[in-house]
């Protein structure tokens, strides 16, 4: 008996080792650039993407929902004609977290490169980003991103197989769209984001006019700001009926047949609306402000963004309204948007309360930070798993009208972490990480919480907290905010939002209707069932009252400028039909 535990030891230091040195095969893939394309060394982040099926370029179809393809990234710095670089078992994927366990069976394959530049910041950083290139900040579209032709492959069990990838393809410039007798376009070259970052950086807007625009000389205009993501173009205005060849399309997100018909028949409609006579006259504008972080910037100074608060509000702003004339004063000023548009209409409201006379903020990203979606970033200690001695439960990311749930937090932030580390990629917890967080010593944005385990960073929290927490920013300062924003804040969510953006909206009214003083005198409302979009339109499905921001809104402007406009404000010469 006295040797069994020498027999036990023996076996367990044989089958350990036997773990140790056997590693599942794997398939490797081998990425190079085309001589054809190549022009210096190249910074970025290569990304290989596997698709199930062929119905689009694999670039096309990465998401950290229920469609979930495989993706993995790797960093690269200065990739040349003689690099190869190996994607292996070692690199980090989603939502596989290696090659090694993606399932058998017939993929399309392609990869494509975010090429990086590199800024020399006025905070004496230097960083490596991808720079916006007309397209908004979208990595699978940027003009001068490499790409591979998709083709077939097949992994088999067991399989180690080498394949091998050739970045032969460039994404072309994009077409700057033209302008128009009723729609107009502006760069501008702003001075205080161009000395942040080191080089020339330039807003851009689309600029709606009013009718009888160039008939009224004497017409100064209110302007109504429409916050949102980077915009293109001027949407939801059409000159022209739906063209009649138009072969309709269907929603997935609305579950809506011929969703495009819809759209341009509301555009059209839009149109025939800004035209009539009892309809006031305004100068609508979309705003692009892409940064090298996101598509765009949430429209308020940032540590590792630079002052594109202060850029918009006091440099585009003012540009617009003299080229276009604007009446130029905070009473004659309105913000609205969806989304992150909602958040950017009332952060912008409450960090310049004298500029703007009234946001209008739907289904806003989390306005507080104890409801960061489903995470309370100040006493929850980590963002993946909700705590328990005895279970595990991870936190949903995404659901539907009825519940059903379809990513998580963790999932939506390891996908990100394959596109770009250090909150490069482009994605949703990355931009509110490059706008809120304070900056880390490497000039990028400090990580509010471990990418890989989701353990939270109070520290960072309270940055956040004392910032950009716009509920907590509000009880902190109303004693000299309350006067100023009296009447001006408007908060529309629906109570199914997709992403639980409801909860932070009930903590909002929570401090506005009860602990107010001055009262706040505005107004929030809840979509019954409503999903992600909702914007107060109790009479209309999401699929159509988010088509329509840009009229919606108009008689509460209009009761607004009534009430508030100062005794000699001109009320007059933009009322002619």
């Amino acid at each position: 008996m006295k040797f069994r535990p020498f027999i036990a030891l023996l076996f367990l230091v044989v089958f350990s080792c036997k773990d140790a040195r056997v590693k599942n095969p794997t398939s490797i893939f081998k990425v190079t650039i085309s001589q054809d394309i190549f022009e210096s060394p190249l910074d970025g982040r290569l990304l290989l993407i596997l698709a199930d099926d062929d119905k689009d370029e694999p670039r096309f179809l990465v998401s950290e929902g229920l469609n979930a393809q495989p993706i993995f990234g790797k960093n690269v710095d200065d990739f040349n004609l003689k690099d190869e670089v190996v994607f292996d078992e070692d690199v980090f994927g989603f939502p596989y977290s290696s090659i090694s366990k993606i399932k058998p069976g017939k993929y399309y394959v392609q990869a494509v490169l975010n090429v990086y530049e590199t800024f020399n910041l006025s905070t004496g950083h230097t960083v490596k980003l991808p720079m916006d290139n007309g397209e908004g900040q979208q990595w699978n579209k940027s003009p001068g991103n490499l790409f591979s032709k998709p083709f077939e492959i097949e992994i088999k069990e067991n399989d180690t197989s080498e394949f091998s990838i050739l970045l032969d393809q460039v994404i072309p410039e994009i077409k700057v769209p033209e302008d128009t007798e009723w729609i107009k376009h502006i760069k501008m070259k702003s001075e205080l984001l161009s000395k942040f970052w080191g080089r020339d950086m330039y807003l851009g807007a689309h600029v709606l006019l009013p009718k009888g625009f160039d008939e009224h000389p004497e017409a100064k205009y209110p302007l109504m700001i429409f916050h949102g993501h980077f915009p293109s173009d001027f949407d939801g205005f059409r000159t022209t009926p739906p063209d009649k060849d138009l072969e309709p399309d269907y929603s997935e997100r609305f579950d809506v047949k011929g969703y495009n018909n819809i759209q341009q028949q509301e555009a059209y409609d839009f149109y025939r609306r800004w035209n009539e006579p009892d309809f006031p006259r305004f100068l609508i504008v979309e705003i692009q402000h892409p940064t090298p972080y996101y598509d765009d910037s949430y429209a308020v100074n940032s540590e590792s963004q630079g002052p594109y608060g202060d850029a918009i509000t006091y440099e585009l702003i003012p540009h617009l309204e003299k080229l276009f004339r604007g009446q130029g004063e905070g009473w004659s000023r309105f913000l609205y948007g969806g989304s992150t548009g909602g958040w950017e209409a009332l952060a912008v409201q409450v960090k310049y309360p004298d500029e703007y006379n009234g946001c209008f903020a739907a289904c806003p990203d989390p306005i507080d930070f104890r409801a960061y979606c489903l995470n309370n970033i100040y006493e929850d200690d980590n963002a993946y798993h909700a705590k328990s001695n005895h279970k595990d439960i991870e936190i949903p990311m995404r659901r539907d009208y009825l519940g059903n749930v379809s990513s998580t937090v963790r999932e939506a932030n390891h996908l990100e972490l394959v596109l770009g580390d250090k909150s490069r990629s482009g994605a949703q917890f990355d931009i509110w990480e490059a706008t809120y967080s304070p900056q880390n010593n490497d000039g990028y944005p400090k990580r509010l919480w471990d990418k890989m385990t989701g353990d939270i960073n109070h520290d960072v929290a309270e940055f956040w907290k004392e910032n950009y927490d716009l509920r907590y920013i509000l009880e902190r300062d109303w004693d000299s905010l309350g006067d100023k924003l009296k009447g001006k804040i408007h908060i529309y969510c629906g109570d199914m939002d997709n992403y639980y953006l409801n909860n932070a909206v009930y903590l909002m009214e929570d401090f506005l209707e009860s602990t107010t003083d001055p009262y706040y005198d505005g107004e929030v409302d809840y979509g019954d069932r409503a999903e992600h979009c909702w914007n107060g339109d109790h009479e209309n499905p999401n699929h159509i009252s988010r088509l329509r921001y840009n009229s919606m809104y108009v008689p509460k402007i209009m009761k607004r400028i009534a009430e508030s406009a100062p005794a000699n404000a001109d009320l007059t010469s933009w009322r002619y039909e």
